[in-house]
């Protein structure tokens, strides 16, 4: 078991003094009532980008709250430091909020955002389709178990008669590597996170399948959040209004990103856009992602995806949640 400090030094956390905290530019005077709520913030996450615009335009205080970011290293620092304690909410995968639930910790899941990964090709490449792949070396982001690599497997053998795992090439790889080898050539197609496919858009190359073209292919009717807020129910039992409070300020946030370019001026220096197409594919992406489905027809296609991926991806990917664990959204109210 590791000790208190190294759990927190895993987690980024050490000193706490270089917790990010997001004070600036308040709209609002601090209220006594404003409950603080801790959010894990990765450094080049999207999560930073509303947490931004939230601590800029004062919608935590408005809301009830006091937004408190805590900088982490990356997604797995995350997820230890919410498991730890030193976070309350983090923004991560349904498939892992969907598994810490079915394995005893009472979490709940609020979408955050549907723009999923896409198969990437250089704009004047001869693959117009998945039956194209017969033959070429594609790059897959996130392993030998990431979702969407599954998935198109899974849809090129069901709908072409094509394994890739055997007829193509695969390699595995971090996101910014891959995406330098199908730059330089040494690819021909790269399955990568939608923010590295923003950033491909913009020099020229195209997509030749997207997450939701391939989740159509297994009867999901529309875009899934399968990123969002994971909290515990302990803390929706302890701040009720805090946790409605930050669902309003995320709402208010997005609303306010999808309005105008005013509330994109505390966002614009922490994406890292290298040029003026890069923002405005970043900026594109990130508000189709917005959710806008109602609870049922959300989870009902969850469950369907979700249900595809434990037969694809067995326990080794979804522990032992066979399907969405009951109670795993969170319904808006102070009981979950």
């Amino acid at each position: 078991m590791l000790s208190r400090r190294g759990l927190m030094a895993a987690a980024g956390l050490w000193p706490l003094a270089q917790q990010l905290q997001l004070r600036a530019a308040r709209a609002q005077p601090a209220s006594a009532q404003a409950v603080p709520l801790r959010v894990g913030l990765l450094p080049f996450g999207t999560v930073s980008w509303e947490a931004a615009v939230i601590t800029a335009e004062g919608l935590d205080r408005a809301e009830g709250f006091s937004l408190e970011g805590v900088r982490l290293a990356g997604s797995d620092a995350a997820r230890i430091a919410f498991q730890g304690g030193q976070v309350d909410t983090i923004v991560s995968d349904l498939l892992w909020a969907a598994r810490l639930r079915a394995e005893g910790r009472a979490v709940k899941f609020l979408p955050y955002s549907s723009t999923e990964g896409a198969l990437m090709v250089p704009g004047d490449s001869a693959l117009r389709s998945v039956a194209d792949l017969a033959g070429k070396r594609i790059g897959v982001a996130g392993g030998a178990l990431d979702k969407n690599w599954l998935l198109l497997r899974a849809r090129a053998r069901e709908k072409d008669g094509l394994d890739l795992e055997r007829e193509a090439r695969p390699a595995f790889g971090a996101p910014p590597l891959l995406m330098q080898k199908l730059e330089a050539g040494e690819l021909d197609a790269a399955l990568l996170y939608w923010t590295f496919c923003a950033r491909l858009e913009a020099r020229g190359f195209r997509r030749l399948i997207g997450a939701d073209g391939i989740a159509e292919a297994f009867g999901v009717t529309g875009p899934i959040a399968l990123l969002g807020y994971v909290f515990d129910e302990a803390l929706l039992a302890r701040a009720p209004e805090a946790v409605a409070g930050l669902a309003r300020a995320s709402s208010r946030a997005k609303r306010a990103l999808a309005a105008g370019e005013a509330a994109w001026a505390p966002v614009r220096p922490l994406m890292a856009a290298e040029d003026e197409a890069t923002f405005a594919t970043l900026r594109r992406a990130f508000l189709e992602g917005i959710p806008r489905r109602n609870a049922a027809a959300e989870r009902a296609d969850a469950e369907r995806l979700y249900a595809v991926l434990a037969r694809l991806g067995g326990e080794r990917l979804v522990g032992r949640a066979a399907s969405l664990p009951e109670g795993l959204y969170w319904d808006g109210g102070p009981n979950g």
